[in-house]
């Protein structure tokens, strides 16, 4: 899969005198600058603590070379959050000059305030990867697949159903390379998981339980009612995107926006598209039949609380029963199962997932890792099958070979988009306050019409996904 100005479009012209002239700048530097034909040039857009993080990993990467990023926030301090130390347009393009500047002392990385001022002048990228908060992910991802980029994009993919609906169909169409970012997708417990399950070591899976103990982004209800300025660093209109204007606040941004409905998704969108990724693989999940906020603080149509117990119904699926999957967030969590030996803990720190089979229970930690057959005695008497799914090489180096042309990333769009649509319904449950019926093709909440709003949500003028 290859862009419009792809690997191949490169190798043909580049020793002509006619492609000198269209060389970015940024690759007139030093002798020790590996050739244009061997780097995926790509733009970060989203400079925050999780755009820095993706950064990092891409420097490990030879053949990937950051040269342009934007983000509507200049810079700002991350030190009270996991991130730590400071982020932001600025301090990125910094780590990324310093970066590239051991081979190429000439190397500059383009900066820009709004993205699509990125994607219209930066022509030279073969990729772009997405970190801005969830409810710029469908406007950031479509725009740059339209101009024949790959993409990678932090979880969820979107902001919701309808959303996911749509990048799925640009990323098809297009035929670019993708990855959601997902990183258990691509450990090896995921794929144990799937062969095991599939090798009968549990019997049939009908029950599912996977939880998280995040959250807690967002306190009280409803708006904050202080209208303290905006930060000067700050582009506070493109910030929101496509959300209507509302009054900044710091509650907002540039970290807590997971804890509001009009930006984030939650815990469920946050972490249940990690560790009930395993499930949804093996189980060969699709649309369910109905999802239940059984349990939830759900605070106002402002707010997202925590504490939420979720629960899908699916149908059979081939030779697979019906199957009820159950997600736990906050303080929640699943009945201890019997098969747990005593005084060994439950899933690893506060994330989690147990599959429960009639003949048996596998227990994994977070984001796929470490599965385990309990008790330990069943899981050493096990003789394991063939290991026949692909091995992942990591989840940024899968999807860069995509790019090549290599075999899709496995959480490419086509499955990232179908996970985040499973997820985010446990979202419109929680609004809903009550159990909602779902037609999976057709995109429709069908006992509960007013619950339609949460699948696909209303924009403000200029900001049509269906015309980017």
């Amino acid at each position: 899969m290859k862009s419009n100005h792809s690997q191949f479009t490169r190798r043909r012209f580049m020793g002509s005198a006619a492609a000198f002239t269209i060389l970015p700048r940024f690759v007139l530097g030093g002798s020790k600058f590996v050739a244009p034909s061997e780097k995926i040039y790509i733009a970060i857009i989203g400079c925050g603590g999780q755009g820095r993080t993706n950064a990092r990993s891409l420097f490990g990467h030879k053949d990937a070379q950051i040269v342009a990023i934007a983000d509507p926030n200049e810079k700002d301090d991350y030190s009270r959050y996991y991130y730590g130390g400071v982020a932001g347009r600025l301090p990125v393009k910094a780590e990324v000059e310093k970066q590239y500047s051991v081979q190429n002392p000439n190397f500059r990385c383009n900066d820009y305030i709004d993205f699509r001022q990125l994607l219209d002048k930066e022509k030279n990228i073969d990729a772009i990867l997405c970190a801005t908060p969830d409810h710029c992910h469908a406007w950031v991802t479509i725009s740059a697949i339209h101009r024949g980029k790959h993409v990678y994009c932090e979880k969820p993919l979107t902001h919701n159903i309808y959303e996911a609906r749509m990048v799925a169909k640009a990323a098809k169409e297009a035929g670019v390379a993708t990855q959601m970012g997902n990183q258990g997708r691509s450990d090896e417990g995921n794929r144990l998981t799937c062969e095991w399950i599939w090798d009968g070591a549990i019997g049939n899976v009908r029950e599912v339980h996977a939880w998280s103990g995040a959250g807690g982004w967002a306190g009280g209800r409803g708006r904050p009612k202080e209208t303290p300025s905006i930060p000067p660093s700050l582009n506070w209109d493109l910030w929101l995107g496509p959300k209507p204007s509302r009054p900044y606040h710091p509650a907002y941004a540039p970290y807590n926006w997971r804890g509001w409905w009009e930006f984030g998704t939650g815990c469920v969108g946050d972490m249940a598209v990690h560790n009930l990724d395993p499930a949804f693989a093996a189980l060969k999940l699709g649309h369910p039949i109905s999802v239940e906020a059984v349990q939830t603080d759900f605070v106002d149509s402002e707010v997202i609380g925590g504490n939420n117990h979720i629960v899908w119904q699916f149908g059979p699926r081939g030779d697979m029963p019906a199957v009820t999957v159950h997600w736990y967030d906050g303080n929640l969590r699943p009945q201890r199962p019997a098969d747990l030996e005593e005084g060994r803990r439950l899933g690893e720190g506060t994330n989690g997932i147990l599959l429960i089979g009639d003949k048996g229970t596998i227990m994994g930690g977070g984001w796929s890792q470490s599965p385990r057959i309990i008790p330990e005695s069943k899981m050493q008497a096990y003789k394991r099958p063939p290991k026949t799914l692909p091995r992942s090489k990591g989840h940024h180096r899968d999807w860069l070979d995509a790019c090549k042309g290599e075999p899709a990333a496995s959480s490419n769009f086509s499955y990232g988009a179908r996970l985040t649509e499973f997820v985010l319904l446990g979202d419109v449950a929680i609004r809903a306050k009550k159990k909602i019926e779902w037609d999976g093709p057709n995109r429709k909440v069908t006992n509960a019409p007013e619950a339609q709003i949460f699948v696909e949500e209303q924009y403000r003028p200029g900001w049509d996904l269906e015309k980017v």
